[in-house]
């Protein structure tokens, strides 16, 4: 027995790459090819199936543009100085109203979006709008009919189905649901077919339609909103949104219908006042001539009533003025959330507090929006809060100014009245007395016609109130459906079909026990991996001769080429001993190849059966079985007399098993084996041994003294990963010489870095078919 040699040896091609390489990870699931591709096709069948089965939904767009308030135009300057008027429109503000509950709620109650009408086609519930052959009015719902769909049939022209159960059409009837009333349209088809009804609470139907709708500016710097909305039924979008820009029109001209409404009112009232009191002046002057027989005033008496007549308008105006400095002044003194309609400030001349009111108003508006979503201690509150105080210390100083101003007017105007009524006292008593009478009633003429002009303003502006809102592009819809996006979904699917594969291979691998890749082999021994061999379909066991150039026969002769690095000299001859796990990893079949491949190199090899239990070359190479190896170890027969030279090769000689005998373990004990060891590594170059598996029985330890080199057999996809452990501990604890292994039968045709093609046989050499012996 020769001491053992770590020589060291060029490793042959790697059966699997680590995993850390990218290419040869995918070199592992490439050749799951077939079912990549099939579950590929698959997935997208599926995808298809899922398109035409899914309900197509529709892009709804409509535009608007959000105009400013115009300015100094005669059909509103009655009204401009009031804060609706004034002040340019904030598209975010005016999003916000396009997006309220209170907007949609009109919506859905004017459309009566929370009634649903569908029908059923073969690809599922189809919402219909239009072509909704009845309309539901509720009257008294109860709450099951917000829980689930109920079914509508026409029967006759008089009569629907209702689930279960038969009603007259067109009339009020009590039902499970509620009071309700179905009414059919004209013209209708009659059938049995039922309409799906799917009915929703207004707060449902509010947020449901809500969800879908999407209002944006079209720009940053732009004012012109888009509004979207998807929807399944183009024709009911296009109706949602036209409805949602004719109800902001008509809120907005609302509005200012309202301020207009509210201020004639006040005018007419006036009006009607100062009517009265003119009738009861004139008749107070006709009564008075009358009576004093005065037919008309004299020249200077009539100047200077004139006089007086003018001095009295502008103390009425200063005094008007004055009074609306008071209500500026509360106005500023309000909260935010109290402060109410500013008073107008058409009657001063000065812009500054104009803007100044205009300015605190924009801020309170700003204020009660931010209050609502922001808490007391926001900064931008702050911010707000710091703005409001300013404004209203400016607004404070103006006031201040104007007042003293006015109030130094009132007084010249009071002093020169004074002069006026001293000049009246020398003018005779009864043109005085009428002059004073006269005096009134020019002053409510006066006002009279100033209340009648501003009447007449009013009139105009109502008449000509309009919405600050132009549509450019009505509703409409797209020509093609948005969603589902073919393209998107087909590529998910085909995704989830190249995803499937790989999860299902790396399942089947986490729980796979089986060796699997040299990988494995590598993290679980320390042993070294001498050879692959990869996997190949065959009827005579040997694969290797001058004519075959298979990938498994050049492995071989690769291993053949790795075993001469570990002999110590290149004249030693070599005990190469086969062994295994378990039966059937493929433990003769490499001991009979690689003993035809040293025999093809001219050197003397004979292959020994050394399995004394189940022992197979004899009937893979054809050969006799008289006596074997257990003849010679229980004595019986000499060397020559088991010796026996395979046909076809010159230099290849085996030695089977010969009789199972029933102690194989005492005969591989005794003396014998020693004996026939020595007398063949006098008359051969390579002894090849091929011996029973360790898993099962001692035999192979008992021949592993005796070796130069172990070859312990790990078959692909078979052995299992525990016995991996039994190899590292015989290495560790050098129980045989040389220990390597050998991955055998691997079918990962990906895994070597080079390819050979099969040349065809002769006809001459076709295999022998008696001789179909599969231990591969």
């Amino acid at each position: 027995m020769k001491s053992s040699n770590m020589y060291t040896y060029p490793m042959y091609p790697q059966g699997e790459i680590s995993p850390a390489d990218s290419k040869g990870a995918l070199r592992g699931y490439v050749k799951h090819w077939k079912w990549f591709l099939i579950s590929l096709v698959a997935m997208l069948v599926a995808g298809f199936v899922f398109i035409w089965f899914t309900e197509p939904i529709y892009r709804i767009q409509a535009s608007l543009l959000v105009k400013d308030e115009p300015k100094n135009t005669t059909d509103n300057a009655v009204l401009k100085d009031m804060p609706l008027y004034g002040q340019p429109k904030v598209v975010e503000n005016e999003i916000e109203i396009l997006r309220s509950n209170t907007l949609m709620k009109k919506v859905v109650d004017s459309l009566r979006l929370n009634i649903r009408f569908f029908r059923s086609t073969p690809f599922g519930k189809r919402e219909i709008y239009e072509e909704a052959p009845i309309r539901i009015v509720l009257i008294e719902p109860t709450a099951n009919l917000y829980r689930a769909d109920i079914q509508v049939s026409i029967i006759s022209p008089t009569t629907v189905r209702l689930n279960d159960w038969v009603y007259p059409a067109n009339q009020v009837i009590n039902t499970p649901f509620g009071r309700l009333q179905i009414f059919i349209k004209q013209p209708v088809v009659y059938s049995n077919e039922p309409v799906v009804v799917q009915i929703m609470t207004y707060p449902q139907a509010i947020r449901y339609y809500q969800s879908k709708l999407s209002v944006e500016p079209s720009g940053k710097a732009s004012t012109v909103v888009v509004l979207t909305l998807e929807d399944a039924v183009p024709s009911k979008g296009e109706a949602i949104l036209n409805q949602i820009i004719t109800n902001y029109n008509s809120a907005a001209t609302d509005e200012k219908n309202r301020a207009v409404t509210h201020a004639m009112r006040f005018v007419q009232t006036r009006l009607k006042l100062v009517s009265d009191e003119l009738a009861a002046l004139e008749k107070t002057i006709e009564s008075y001539k009358a009576e004093n027989g005065i037919s008309d005033m004299g020249a200077n008496a009539q100047a200077l009533l004139t006089t007086l007549q003018n001095n009295d308008a502008q103390l009425n105006q200063v005094a008007i003025q004055l009074s609306t400095l008071g209500d500026i002044e509360r106005f500023v003194r309000g909260t935010s959330a109290n402060r109410g309609t500013p008073p107008a400030t058409a009657r001063f001349s000065d812009p500054n507090l104009t803007s100044l009111i205009h300015k605190l108003t924009d801020l309170d508006q700003q204020r009660n929006q931010v209050v609502r979503t922001s808490p007391d201690a926001s900064p931008l509150l702050k911010s707000l809060d710091d703005q409001i105080n300013a404004t209203k210390g400016g607004i404070v100083q103006s006031v201040a100014t104007l007042r003293r101003v006015l109030t130094s007017t009132r007084s010249r105007l009071i002093a020169a009245n004074k002069r006026y009524e001293d000049q009246i006292r020398i003018i005779p008593g009864k043109e005085r007395a009428l002059m004073n009478i006269t005096r009134q009633q020019a002053s409510k003429n006066n006002l009279y016609a100033y209340l009648q002009q501003k009447q007449e303003e009013m009139t105009i502006s109502l008449a000509s109130v309009s919405a600050n809102s132009q549509v450019i592009d009505t509703a409409s819809a797209s020509s093609e459906p948005i969603k589902p996006v073919k393209l998107l979904i087909l590529s998910l699917f085909g995704l989830v079909g190249l995803i499937i594969p790989v999860i299902i291979i790396r399942f089947k691998k986490f729980f796979n026990e089986r060796v699997s890749s040299r990988v494995e082999i590598n993290e679980a021994t320390k042993t070294p991996v001498i050879g692959e061999i990869s996997y190949v379909r065959h009827e005579f066991p040997v694969i290797v001769n001058g004519r075959k150039r298979s990938v498994a026969a050049e492995q071989i002769r690769a291993l053949r080429t790795n075993l001469q690095f570990l002999r110590e000299k290149a004249s030693d001859n070599q005990v190469v001993l086969f062994t295994s796990s378990l039966s059937g990893e493929g433990k003769s079949f490499l001991s009979l190849n690689v003993a035809v491949s040293m025999a093809l190199v001219g050197r003397p090899t004979v292959l020994v059966d050394m399995d004394l239990r189940r022992p197979k070359l004899h009937k893979a190479l054809n050969m006799l079985n008289f006596r074997g190896s257990s003849s010679y170890l229980s004595g019986e027969a000499t060397l020559d007399d088991i010796l026996q030279q395979v046909p076809g090769f010159d230099n290849l000689y085996i030695i089977s098993c010969g009789p199972i005998p029933l102690n194989p373990s005492e005969l591989l004990s005794g003396p014998r084996l020693d004996e026939l060891v020595g007398e063949l590594r006098a008359r051969f170059d390579n002894i090849v041994i091929d011996s029973p598996p360790i898993g099962l029985v001692t035999d192979a330890q008992l021949i592993g003294p005796f070796a130069d080199v172990t070859i312990y057999a790990v078959r692909h996809n078979i052995t299992n990963r525990s016995y991996l452990k039994l190899v590292d501990a015989l290495y560790q604890d050098k129980r045989f010489p040389q220990l390597n292994i050998v991955l055998n039968s691997v079918k990962n045709r990906f895994s070597y870095d080079y390819r050979y093609y099969y040349y065809r046989s002769s006809g001459n050499d076709k295999p022998n078919l008696l001789r179909k012996y599969l231990l591969h």
